[in-house]
């Protein structure tokens, strides 16, 4: 497959408190990540609450201005778009919230809300827009009468159709999907993600999924990218990283997702301490106040490890990953 996504030595810092008197750190949101995305893939990003992963997505598709590093969209550097071909590019590239009902207004319809991409790029009115309207929503499983009624009258799985039809109106190649079922019960979960499947299939379409729950992730996912204080400590096809994980962290996460095999046990891993503070910039490896790995020496206090290759497809940042 081909690279649709390329992205190198992303870096988005946020002002930190005492900014605005010129006093104080920065916080570091991603600090030097680089990955590509695959046409037709589908690649998780998972990990902790404020490791980065939603920050990375708005910076994909350029609701975060990041503050250094590069972004191409099928060898386009998106970064150094003008307004107006960036404009014609956000038709390409489109970002599914966590939460559904926040992300519909309230005071429109369904259907006005579905349509309103349309009108803002100017690419259908009238009759044309009403035909595309109703062709979305049929993509998505939701009827016709679905588009006069307001968001409060909907479910959270037809929200959740909704805000999808709404994305994929303008055509988009590339999808971020920030904890698309997070909010939703386990059976309409299983239909969203079902239909995403579907989608995926049917338009050839590229996702960028942002997840907590690892189930989903095995499922969902061809590759997956594991998070951590801002960078990518693994990256693995999903298969051999849910059977091998190379990085500790990645196998304490795992240690966490109940077994699927009947009487089957699992050890679980229990890290203690907490994450680098995003103030901190560490030249050691910023796992290592946690890492329970036996082989951890004083190289690991010293030495911040590289993400780098360990076998075919499978890149890690620890000293000890092969």
């Amino acid at each position: 497959m081909t690279t649709l996504v390329s992205c190198r030595d992303l870096v988005k810092q946020f002002p930190g408190p005492g900014a605005l008197f010129g006093r104080g750190h920065p916080v570091h949101a991603l600090r030097g990540v680089s990955f590509d995305v695959l046409r037709g893939e589908t690649l998780a990003v998972v990990g902790e609450s404020g490791s980065g992963k939603t920050t990375l997505g708005r910076c994909l598709v350029r609701l975060t201005h990041p503050t250094a590093g590069t972004v191409r969209f099928n060898g386009t550097d998106v970064l150094t778009l003008p307004p107006a071909e960036l404009r014609r590019w956000r038709r390409r590239a489109q970002l599914v919230f966590q939460d559904p009902g926040a992300a519909l207004n309230p005071r429109m319809t369904i259907g006005a809300a579905i349509r309103e991409p349309l009108l803002a790029h100017g690419l259908a009115t009238g009759p044309e827009s009403e035909e595309r309207l109703a062709a979305a929503l049929a993509e998505v499983g939701l009827d016709a009468s679905h588009a006069a009624r307001w968001p409060h009258e909907l479910s959270g799985g037809q929200k959740q159709r909704a805000v999808i039809a709404r994305a994929l109106i303008l055509g988009p190649a590339f999808l971020v999907l920030d904890e698309p079922v997070s909010s939703l019960d386990v059976s309409v979960a299983a239909q969203i993600l079902n239909l995403l499947a579907d989608l995926r299939e049917r338009h050839g379409l590229t996702y960028l999924l942002i997840a907590h729950d690892l189930r989903v992730v095995r499922h969902f996912a061809d590759r997956v990218a594991v998070m951590y204080a801002g960078r990518f400590v693994e990256l693995a096809p999903t298969h051999a990283l849910f059977d091998d994980p190379r990085h500790p962290y990645t196998a304490a996460l795992l240690s966490a997702v109940p077994a699927t095999e009947p009487g089957a046990r699992r050890e679980r891993i229990t890290l203690g301490g907490e994450s680098p503070s995003p103030l901190d910039s560490p030249a050691s490896c910023p796992f290592e106040p946690r890492c329970p790995h036996p082989q951890k020496d004083a190289r690991c206090r010293a030495e911040r490890p590289e993400l780098r290759t360990v076998e075919p497809q499978r890149l890690a940042a620890c000293h000890f990953a092969e």
